[in-house]
């Protein structure tokens, strides 16, 4: 059952400036969630947690190495993993219920409210993740972890009520840009909160929770402008079943419907396959950079800093590409991108500091731009009122499914003994990604999900 906003045929459907302005409001206040959840990601998940958390489950581990969560033996190097994994399973789990029920009651905003704080006070909870509270450390992380994905579900839905077709790669691309921007200021003060933390009567392990709860209080701080600033859409929809309900069957709906168009989920599929690959990449450069590269810590921790800088640049720098080539193009550029940048990798010589820089700007630079264009790409595939439906889908091929290319990693590292040949194998996924994207007829797919095609796409 199609359910459909009363304003979603033209987000700017209000007459004049004041409708104009007012949708400009909506578009300032969205791009501040980025701004707000991106620390998360940034210096929690990529910087401090994996390394803290594993000391943490280190020092309660047994004589053997081990922790026993729900009694289950686990190596205390690879709970941090295991944790993330489980978290990516609750979240895949929530989501598409999340997204139905945003849909079918229009109260999108309650439930960005609800997740984002759930997931900011679980964050902000990590200060107290000291001694062997390593359960503690786990349930927070599965909780935050999962918070953050469904309420970007939501996030995202926003996205085609708040911009015109054509605004959209703009739009999309600038809250990259806020993100990549919040990302790389709180990592530099945490940083030199971290680097001085004797100077500051710290001890290491009080900087690192100072740190981690730090991306707690920005994220529920600012979040606080999007939720002042966007609005939902009254629904016009069957009555019916509460929305519990509803939104289970909804969910089932919405698995047989997204077979009604094919093209939107063949831009899925060539999606996940090609995201796959950055999102192993993201999480893995680091390990290469550490074991095959033998480079110090804190040149790691200065590359991940120059990958957000620069991924701003390469957000907006891309949105405009968009504009001038189309959001489809500008994207195949960027997978092409990314594979010749892995080959690059393949050659860097160790112990070098300056090529790893250089092939952390390469990332930065179409890290941002790539992400933002998908994004936006796919809000022109949904079919007007499943917005969040459909975005649950997309977040799940974003977070839910991007596993293989880590598995596709650890065989060839555990085949060949060597980290070059299994960074150099995840080529595979960007060459695949980019032939299948290459065959989505984007302005038929657009016009088969019911939407007007932009003049540029």
């Amino acid at each position: 059952m199609s359910v459909r906003t009363t304003e979603e045929a033209e987000p700017g459907a209000e007459d004049g400036r004041a409708g104009a302005a007012a949708r400009k409001r909506e578009q300032h206040g969205w791009y501040f969630y980025d701004f707000a959840c991106s620390v998360y990601s940034t210096s929690v998940l990529t910087v401090f947690l994996g390394p803290y958390l594993t000391a943490v489950a280190k020092a309660a581990a047994d004589s053997e190495g081990y922790v026993h969560p729900l009694g289950i033996p686990v190596r205390a190097g690879s709970y941090f993993a295991y944790t993330v994994s489980v978290s990516v399973i609750v979240a895949v789990l929530i989501m598409p219920l999340v997204g139905a029920v945003a849909d079918r009651t229009g109260r999108k905003k309650p439930l960005l409210a609800v997740t984002a704080y759930t997931g900011a006070a679980a964050t902000a909870g990590m200060f107290f993740l000291d001694g062997d509270r390593y359960l503690l450390g786990g349930l927070l992380l599965v909780v935050a972890n999962a918070a953050l994905a469904v309420s970007m579900v939501l996030y995202n839905a926003f996205l085609p009520q708040i911009s015109t077709p054509d605004e959209r790669d703009t739009v999309s691309s600038r809250g990259w840009a806020f993100g990549y921007t919040s990302g790389a200021l709180v990592l530099l003060l945490n940083l030199v909160l971290y680097q001085g933390h004797d100077s500051f009567g710290l001890s290491e392990g009080e900087a690192v929770r100072i740190c981690l709860a730090s991306a707690g209080l920005w994220w529920g701080a600012f979040a606080l402008i999007p939720l002042r600033r966007l609005r939902d859409r009254a629904v016009v929809r069957e009555p019916g079943a509460g929305p519990a309900v509803s939104g289970w069957r909804q969910l089932v709906a919405t698995l047989k419907d997204m077979r009604r168009y094919p093209l939107t989920l063949s831009f899925l599929l060539a999606y996940l396959i090609y995201n796959d690959g950055v999102q192993t990449v993201i999480s893995q450069a680091s390990v290469y950079g550490s074991e095959e590269l033998e480079l110090e810590q804190s040149t790691l921790i200065v590359a991940v800093l120059l990958v957000q800088v620069l991924a701003v640049v390469g957000a907006l720098g891309m949105g405009r590409l968009a504009r001038v080539y189309g959001a489809k193009r500008t994207i195949l550029g960027s997978v092409a991108a990314w594979g010749l940048t892995l080959a690059a990798g393949y050659f860097l010589p160790a112990r070098t500091p300056v090529w790893f820089f250089a092939l952390a700007a390469m990332i930065g630079l179409v890290l941002g731009g790539s992400q933002a264009l998908s994004r936006s790409l796919f809000s022109h595939l949904v079919p007007a009122g499943k917005e969040a439906e459909y975005f649950s889908a997309y977040e799940m091929s974003d977070r839910g499914l991007s596993w293989v290319g880590p598995l596709v990693f650890g065989l060839t590292y555990q085949v060949t003994g060597s980290y070059r040949d299994a960074i150099i194998s995840l080529v595979f996924f960007f060459a695949l990604g980019f032939v299948l994207l290459a065959r989505v007829p984007v302005r038929r797919a657009v016009r088969a999900a019911g939407n007007p095609v932009p003049e540029r796409i």
